[in-house]
């Protein structure tokens, strides 16, 4: 994907800048100038800089480089550039708010490497509102960046729209955390895992990045978007297996989180799998062990894991789905509207990957 690497420093130093611009707006729209509302903007501000920037940031630059990409050997003016970085940021800063929160109904303790926001003494549950004022910010960035441009109302139906569905998925992952019938397998299903994982995952990490840049470059066709949207969902679901598959078998040292998927009760690609292939005695154990937070239970979900060599069901079917969307990419014939590269960079990007 063309100017990532040389976009990096630049959208880096960009971030700095579009949260001084949100301190400002949101100031200018308060006429009240207490030092309430500056205490609480500057928690804002806080909130904004722990959480937003320390990722991989793939999402905010797959936004940018992916614009480039489309433009192809098209002059980007200044105006477009500082735009389609802020843009990037939002989607950046949507992340940040789907993370905040989940880390608190997951009840982790560490993200990309540090204590969860919640997790800090002065914060707890006010991380739960902290969550909502950023996802706030990320349509003042909207309104600030492409108010008077003609895709804004485009991007602010997306935004919304991928919102909605990002929620509704993480209502379906929650379905099996808070049951608290644990030896209740009825949705440990591919149905609801894979429902599940699309909507909480693929959405907004792959299907966004790719539609804002669309959009600002002036492809707004919904059978284009619906064509496009197909294939990344697919790639965001190859991402979420990995995830859960990483969850278990990844080393936090490189992953940046402690796994609790057992213990948490969730449905995830492995223990789909698990109970797809266990015996009645495995079902047992996993009946027993699966959604407690117990060091000794977990190791027998895992021990079961490896009596039935998930690993290795795993490792073939990432190499079945990669070799399917490898091949959904070269059918697609989107070649006129957007790169084949853009699915390939993003594709060849999570293969294989270690965290």
């Amino acid at each position: 994907m063309a100017h990532i690497h040389d976009m990096r420093g630049k959208f880096g130093k960009h971030f700095c800048q579009i949260v001084q611009r949100i301190v400002e707006h949101v100031e200018k729209s308060n006429l009240n100038n207490s030092t309430s509302i500056k205490l609480a903007l500057s928690k804002m501000r806080t909130s904004l800089e722990y959480n937003v920037p320390y990722g991989k940031q793939t999402r905010g630059l797959s936004v940018v480089g992916s614009y480039y990409d489309i433009m192809n050997k098209k002059q980007v003016n200044a105006d477009m550039e500082d735009c389609i970085m802020t843009l990037g940021w939002a989607v950046e800063m949507l992340q940040a708010s789907f993370l905040v929160a989940d880390d608190v109904m997951d009840q982790s303790d560490t993200r990309r490497g540090r204590m969860c926001w919640y997790r800090k003494p002065e914060i707890g549950l006010s991380a739960v509102n902290d969550a909502l004022l950023l996802e706030s910010c990320v349509f003042v960035l909207l309104k600030m960046s492409c108010r008077d441009k003609p895709f804004y109302a485009d991007l602010v139906d997306l935004f919304h729209g991928v919102v909605l569905k990002t929620e509704l998925g993480q209502s379906m992952d929650m379905a099996t955390t808070e049951n608290q019938d644990r030896e209740d397998f009825s949705l440990f299903t591919k149905e609801h895992y894979i429902n599940t994982i699309t909507y909480k995952t693929s959405y907004y990490s792959f299907y966004l990045p790719i539609a804002v840049a669309l959009y600002v470059a002036g492809h707004s066709d919904e059978l284009l978007h619906a064509k496009v949207c197909e294939i990344l969902v697919k790639i965001g679901q190859l991402f979420q297996i990995q995830d859960d598959y990483l969850d278990c078998y990844g080393d936090p040292e490189v992953t940046g989180k402690i796994g609790t998927d057992i213990e948490d009760n969730k449905c995830s690609w492995l223990m789909v799998q698990a109970i797809q292939n266990a015996d009645d005695d495995q079902i047992s154990t996993l009946k027993m062990c699966y959604g407690r937070k117990n060091n000794e239970m977990i190791a027998r979900v895992k021990l079961v894991y490896q009596e039935l060599n998930l690993e290795s069901i795993y490792k073939t079917h990432e190499t079945k789905m990669y070799e399917e969307i490898l091949r959904d990419v070269e059918e697609s014939e989107l070649e006129k509207s957007i790169p084949k590269s853009i699915f390939l960079h993003f594709l060849n990007k999570i293969y294989g990957r270690k965290k």
